[in-house]
């Protein structure tokens, strides 16, 4: 199940931010995000999940554009970004219960998501009184307990420990060894084996000009 991208463009204020980039992610493969900040690579994550829309180019699976089809799309992607969508007032374990139940997980997922994730024994602590660490554990464990094709990650060893970012490469390696695909912007290596880079610095613009194609 192929996800490409054909000659993105994208804006983020009235700056244009890349342009002409292409891609191609196959299933079993990890794409590596780079580039130094404000190179897009965000933008395009966001781009890629179908929170943001390129002003040119498509994206796409093997079965049809994104555009043509967002729900299916939506259905076949997990996004983590930079914030971590945990909601204060619920349990850890109701608010994996709500990814889940978007994206056909079961109970069993998510008790596996919280030995995953190393949760253990937190499934009833609200999220207001979890640290940034526990909070961006509980963000990862969402990938195990729901069900995805595409992970889309942007920085998620925020706020990591050692142990926590060995757990999220494994979850990762097992995702690929399953045909999933993950791509992922990150300051740190993860060292994940067989790893495709790209580099978005080669589809930046140079960010002196105001976009002028819309409006």
């Amino acid at each position: 199940m192929q996800f490409f991208g054909q000659n993105l463009s994208c804006i983020r204020g009235e700056r244009l931010v890349f342009s002409g980039l292409d891609f191609t992610v196959e299933p079993g493969s990890v794409l590596a995000l780079t580039g130094n900040n404000g190179s897009g690579k965000t933008s395009l994550l966001r781009v890629m999940a179908g929170l943001t829309h390129p002003i040119a180019g498509e994206l796409a699976w093997h079965d049809g554009s994104v555009a043509d089809n967002p729900e299916r799309h939506h259905n076949r992607v997990n996004f983590v970004g930079h914030l971590d969508a945990v909601k204060a007032a619920l349990s850890v374990y109701e608010n994996l219960q709500i990814w889940a139940s978007l994206n056909g997980g079961t109970d069993k997922t998510i008790s596996i998501a919280f030995k995953k994730m190393g949760l253990k024994g937190l499934e009833n602590t609200p999220g207001r009184y979890l640290s940034a660490g526990q909070k961006r554990r509980v963000s990862l464990a969402r990938l195990v307990a729901s069900h995805a094709k595409l992970w889309l990650l942007d920085e998620p060893t925020i706020a990591l420990d050692p142990g926590s970012v060995d757990a999220l490469r494994d979850l990762i390696t097992e995702h690929r060894n399953s045909g999933g695909m993950t791509i992922v912007a990150n300051n740190i290596d993860l060292k994940i084996k067989d790893t495709t880079e790209l580099n978005l610095h080669h589809f930046a613009t140079t960010g002196e000009g105001i976009w002028e194609g819309v409006g």
